[in-house]
């Protein structure tokens, strides 16, 4: 599977779209994303990991390295890493990386929902 990090919005919020395999190959690819996201002066935005296949330990180093830039530049982060996705949710939870940001199973639990566009 091809990797990808794709700038995109959720619910008009700012994220970056993480597509395929993100391991010790790929994991440069979401460092030159982030600092392109950040450089963009968001409040906040989220690493959205719903397409992501699997995550290895570089990975998960790399979003540690995020947590911290963003924390740096004063903006809040989250990592969207549903619990149907066993392999990358796996890794998060035994490297303990819920103590170095925040992760959530689903947009809607930190609010990024579609807001109904009719009056």
């Amino acid at each position: 599977m091809l990797f990808d990090v794709e700038r995109t919005t959720l619910a008009g919020r700012p994220s970056l779209t993480v597509r395929g395999e993100l391991d010790l190959a790929t994991a440069p690819q979401l460092a030159e994303a982030v600092d392109a996201q950040l450089a963009a002066g968001p409040e906040a935005f989220l690493v959205d990991l719903t397409h992501t296949v699997f995550m290895d330990s570089s990975g998960a180093r790399e979003l540690a390295r995020t947590a911290r830039k963003a924390l740096a530049a004063g903006v809040g982060m989250h990592v969207l890493a549903p619990h149907r996705h066993g392999a990358v949710r796996l890794t998060i939870d035994l490297l303990e990386l819920g103590s170095a940001m925040p992760i959530v199973d689903s947009a809607a639990a930190i609010g990024f929902v579609e807001r109904d566009a009719t009056p």
